[in-house]
């Protein structure tokens, strides 16, 4: 998980999205108002996948207004804009993620962090790929052993929805936050048939 600092100017969007791309990618050019996946990659720090991609993006821009982000769409190169309105992210309070979202969509949700710190806090259970051999099967295991995981809600507001994010000695804050990420699928009981529902799989974060 990594945390934004959206840009406050067109200028510095268009200097670290306007980046030329890497060495090999020989027919992008820095500068040239024409942003390709090569640059946004690039500018993102990895390959972490065209979804995670247009998070960082969307989240980056979110500060700017709309004239400027219609400037900096209108820069993208059309196979990058293809990719940007397949996944261009959902904005939800976690009321509304928890009533609207829906698995594998890509959303943005506001509210404040409250860590679950044990298995007996929550319970909850998630897909996981074990290779045994050359035969690799998914397995349930709890959440609460893969990733960190919060109860996101609104100060005034009862509902809350679930996010996480990988293991690590860094928390996210107790203040009002905005968090992009995946909707991934949920299980209350190792029962393959058991109950689904969903936690918001977060990849950038953003304080406001």
């Amino acid at each position: 998980m990594k945390k934004i600092i959206p840009y406050d100017t067109i200028e510095k969007a268009l200097i670290e999205l306007d980046n030329g791309g890497r060495f090999y990618n020989l027919f992008t050019k820095e500068n040239d108002g024409n942003i390709t996946s090569s640059e946004l990659s690039k500018a993102t720090g990895g390959l972490k996948g065209k979804q995670s991609n247009v998070l960082f993006l969307e989240m980056n821009l979110a500060n700017l207004d709309k004239n400027a982000t219609s400037q900096i769409l209108d820069t993208l190169h059309e196979d990058l804009l293809s990719v940007y309105k397949k996944y261009k992210p959902v904005y939800f309070s976690p009321k509304e993620a928890l009533l609207n979202g829906k698995i594998s969509q890509s959303a943005i949700v506001t509210g404040i962090p409250k860590y679950v710190k044990t298995n007996s806090d929550f319970n909850g259970f998630i897909f996981i790929p074990i290779q045994v051999g050359q035969v690799t099967t998914m397995t349930l295991v709890p959440i609460i052993d893969y990733y960190d995981v919060y109860e996101l809600k609104d100060a005034n507001i009862s509902e809350k929805v679930l996010i996480a994010h990988a293991r690590s000695k860094n928390k996210l804050p107790e203040t009002r936050i905005r968090c992009g990420g995946i909707f991934k699928e949920l299980k209350n009981t190792t029962n393959e048939k058991g109950n689904v529902t969903k936690f918001l799989d977060t990849i950038y974060y953003t304080s406001i």
